[in-house]
């Protein structure tokens, strides 16, 4: 259905993102939906002080967890296996498919539907399936759409945000038989539902992500929409669920602040339609629900978050996409020009965890440093602070202090280190520098008009007539 699709090269971030830039039509629709989904978190926050109260609460909980990260981890898995989950680790992507195709040659699996996960999209779990054989079907009607179309999600919760009703329309049309062209949104909805439905009795294996992991009870905890991750989750004989080790939290209690800010940041919604508690296979003498369960937790990087103080705060996200939305440079581009699994602001800080900081760090300087992510973020991650944190990993001396990630010093270069040595020295000295200022000020006619990334968008940068030096020296007495 699909091919395979690789992270790309992040020397092409700028290509993809003009090629947005240049086509008004995808402008509009981004803009159309970041305005919408706006305002309906405003909505969803009337008072301010109700609002800063839940932050402050959903933030402690978070970093009380990642504080507290190795015990309940143990603590989780003790509990799942008491109840009789079987909890598998990975530490890479690789590690994880081969845990999940064991599991599905195990059973003789041929087919996986699957709810909304976006680990399994870090971890190409479709492509890794569909490799060995097993036919792997999304479920959720965004990620249904982009499947189909051979992309990957463009936004953490809406995966489809950028396809407007004409393209669904002609995609459905084109890729599915017997299936005529309609415009009609309801319509297209039902399309969908009717291919899909067949799906959940056909499958073997149902593959659902996580959104808070219970230490205390063993406990999943999902949140969804449609239906389909309850239906992903209970109808298959083997249920599959695959999560990052960052999503415990150590009791129940913990969940509903962290599920009310979820909720109402990423959709604008009060609560989601449903909320799914997986605490282990079926039971005899239960009707429903698989008869095993699996829980895969994902490094893939996290560790070397965590390992960090300050870059431990990434791991406090709990995947509610308002950061993209209220994101000025994602409004713009989109998801896809990003190049990585989860784009944006929080995908410009974790990325470079998983993928490494050589293919990642132009991210960083996708910014304008506005703070709007910051001052949204339901658990307060100080995503700006992180990304100049980043910034200065990618410029720093690969043997320096300053070095503590995979591919620090990436985006080094012998001009940019002798510039700025030059510059150091010239403002280090008091002497040297008047000298310099004196002579830039007397020849700002042989300023160049080229002057890099800087005139690509601005106006040439040219020195003052007089100094400032000299124009205090003219008000004296």
């Amino acid at each position: 259905m699909s091919s395979v699709i690789k992270i790309h090269p992040m020397e092409d971030f700028k290509a993809r993102s003009l090629e947005v830039l240049n086509n008004p039509g995808q402008q509009k629709n981004f803009r159309g939906a970041m305005d919408f989904l706006q305002a309906k978190r405003r909505a969803q926050f009337p008072d301010a002080a109700e609002l800063e109260g839940l932050r402050d609460l959903g933030a402690a909980i978070r970093r009380y967890s990642l504080a507290h990260l190795p015990r309940l981890l143990e603590q989780l898995e003790a509990k799942l296996t008491a109840n009789g989950v079987q909890v598998h680790w990975a530490q890479t992507p690789d590690e994880a498919n081969a845990i999940a195709l064991d599991i599905a040659q195990r059973v003789k699996a041929k087919r996986v539907i699957k709810g909304k996960s976006m680990v399994s999209e870090e971890v190409e779990f479709n492509h890794a399936m569909e490799a060995a054989g097993i036919e792997a079907m999304e479920s959720d009607m965004g990620e249904y759409i982009v499947q189909l179309a051979g992309e990957k999600p463009s936004h953490i919760i809406m995966p489809a945000i950028h396809k407007t009703k004409q393209d669904i329309a002609k995609l459905f049309a084109d890729e599915l038989p017997g299936v005529a062209y309609t415009e009609d949104v309801d319509a297209l909805i039902q399309i969908g539902r009717r291919v899909l439905r067949r799906k959940f009795a056909d499958a073997d294996i149902g593959l659902s992500g996580v959104n808070f992991a219970v230490a205390e009870t063993g406990t999943l905890c999902l949140v969804e929409n449609e239906g389909n991750g309850r239906m992903c989750t209970t109808v298959p004989r083997v249920h599959i669920a695959i999560t990052g080790i960052e999503k415990v939290v150590e009791k129940l209690e913990h969940v509903p602040p962290l599920y009310s800010l979820l909720s109402r940041s990423a959709t604008g919604q009060a609560v989601t339609t449903y909320f799914n508690l997986i605490s282990g296979p079926r039971k005899a003498g239960e009707k429903d629900g698989p008869q095993e369960v699996h829980l895969i937790l994902l490094d893939n990087g996290r560790t070397q978050a965590y390992a960090d103080e300050e870059l431990r705060a990434t791991l406090q996200c709990i995947r509610c996409g308002a950061c993209m939305n209220h994101c000025p440079v994602y409004a713009r581009i989109g998801g896809h020009a990003y190049g990585t699994t989860y784009p944006g602001p929080i995908g410009a800080i974790i990325s470079p965890h998983m993928l490494g900081l050589e293919s990642t760090y132009p991210l960083a300087f996708a910014s304008t440093l506005c703070g709007a992510c910051g001052e949204v973020c339901p658990v307060r991650i100080p995503i700006p602070e992180i990304l100049v944190r980043l910034r200065n990993e990618a410029q720093a001396h690969p043997d320096s202090d300053e070095a503590s990630l995979i591919g620090s010093g990436a985006a080094r270069s012998v001009a940019g280190t002798a510039v700025w040595s030059v510059w150091a020295q010239v403002y280090s000295k008091l002497g040297l520098y008047r000298l310099a200022s004196w002579f830039m000020s007397r020849g700002r006619a042989l300023s160049p008009t080229e002057q890099g990334a800087w005139t690509r968008s601005r106006t040439p940068l040219v020195p003052a007539a007089k100094r400032l030096r000299d124009l205090l020296k003219e008000r004296k007495p």
